[in-house]
């Protein structure tokens, strides 16, 4: 017991802190170390429980005289309480939503869970209207799409508000009735030995209404099957993996809540000419021996139209050659990229005689000094054979 810390000190508050006090250091406590704020953080999460189990105590009059008269030997063994036996097995969320219902407002239920980690801020009045699911819709365009925009004209099934009952699930001209067991807060409180845990209403499901007479078309559900159409504005920019919201156009909602949104994820199709990396291209031009080997220029082909460049004389295979601000516009309107030349040397491969032997008269005029690349690699390779040989005959004269 000698080790566990003083709950006072737990919470950061004076021994004679007021109530209003200690509620408040541990909502701070509680929205910095919730596990939802923290995933994975083993740490965070020991605090929490720490500093809750710490307000369980002093939050409760007869709990924190105990406390402050005995210490945590108040909770020992044998007499109950939070001390020695920790949570017992109990959902901590659900305790936790029992005795912080206060901070709600109003005595309706809620807690400050509900508005810090998903719950939308509508305390448990917000179980009668539901919000629809996202969706997401994979769309895949073309190069030319991605980098210059476009509309797009989608159609997809889903499910939608029903059209008879408006989404309240039910027979038109009857009425939705509050849940008489839980009454209309979709939860019910069940006693667990020290704590009462709040859990899901088993009559209505945890929607606090109750149909009695549920609609004939969507049979008390509120959705039906449906179909819908949207126009898509494709940005320019956009690559693979980007993702663009719809908002509204997800599955709809029941009971009067909105509609979900849809995510439409991009997939651009490969194309023929470019290769794109972010926001620079990356296009492969062939080019003529002869310009190759003497200079010139060629057309190449860029997202503004065609465009001259010079081929400088003696230009290899591979050689890179790049147009600046010719690339993807940055769909932030942060410019634009680069557009890179790989140049491919192309190497007549069908001709004539008269051709044949021009190029043999060529070649046989042409000196190492007009060929470094190959004099350079006749040089390795007459180096890598010596070494070999010079290895093979030292391992033979040690056998």
């Amino acid at each position: 017991m000698a080790s566990k810390a003083d709950y006072y000190e737990v919470l950061g508050v004076q021994k004679g802190a007021s109530k209003d006090e200690i509620k408040k250091a541990y909502r701070k406590m509680a929205v910095k170390y919730h596990p939802d704020k923290n995933p994975g953080d083993t740490a965070a999460e020991e605090k929490f429980k720490e500093a809750t189990e710490a307000y369980e105590v002093l939050s409760d009059e007869t709990k924190r005289q105990k406390y402050d008269q005995f210490g945590h030997a108040a909770f020992g063994p044998g007499r109950g309480g939070a001390g020695a036996g920790g949570f017992g097995g109990v959902d901590l969320e659900e305790a936790l939503r029992t005795f912080m219902g206060a901070f709600g407002g109003g005595g309706g239920g809620g807690s400050i869970f509900d508005n810090f980690f998903g719950g939308g801020g509508g305390g448990r009045g917000s179980r009668d209207a539901n919000r629809g699911s996202d969706l997401r819709f994979d769309l895949e365009i073309d190069f030319e799409e991605a980098v210059f925009g476009s509309r797009r004209e989608l159609s997809f099934n889903v499910q939608v508000e029903c059209d008879a009952c408006g989404g309240t699930g039910a027979e038109p001209g009857s009425s939705v009735e509050t849940c008489p067991t839980c009454r209309g807060q979709g939860e019910v409180i069940m006693s667990q030995g020290f704590f009462q845990v709040r859990q899901t209403c088993p009559d209505c499901g945890g929607t606090g209404k109750r149909i009695k007479n549920p609609c004939k078309k969507c049979r008390g559900s509120g959705q039906m099957q449906g179909k819908r159409s949207i126009t898509l504005r494709i940005p320019p920019g956009v690559e693979t993996g980007s993702r663009l919201r719809v908002q509204g156009k997800g599955t709809g909602g029941t009971r009067g809540g909105p509609a979900g949104d849809l995510y439409v994820i991009i997939h651009v199709k490969a194309h023929p000419l470019f290769e794109r990396h972010d926001l620079d291209l990356l296009i492969t031009v062939p080019v003529p021996l002869s310009i190759a080997s003497l200079g010139g220029e060629v057309t190449v082909p860029t997202l503004e139209g065609s465009s001259r460049i010079k081929i400088p004389a003696g230009t290899q295979s591979g050689r890179m050659l790049r147009l600046r601000n010719k690339g993807v516009k940055d769909p932030r309107g942060y410019g634009n990229g680069d557009l890179h030349i790989r140049v491919q040397v192309e190497t007549p491969s069908k001709f004539g005689g008269k051709v044949k032997k021009l190029i043999e008269q060529l070649g046989a005029m042409l000196s190492d000094d007009l060929q470094p690349e190959e004099k350079k690699f006749q040089k390795n390779m007459d180096e890598f054979a010596r070494r070999r040989d010079e290895l093979s005959k030292l391992s033979e004269s040690k056998g």
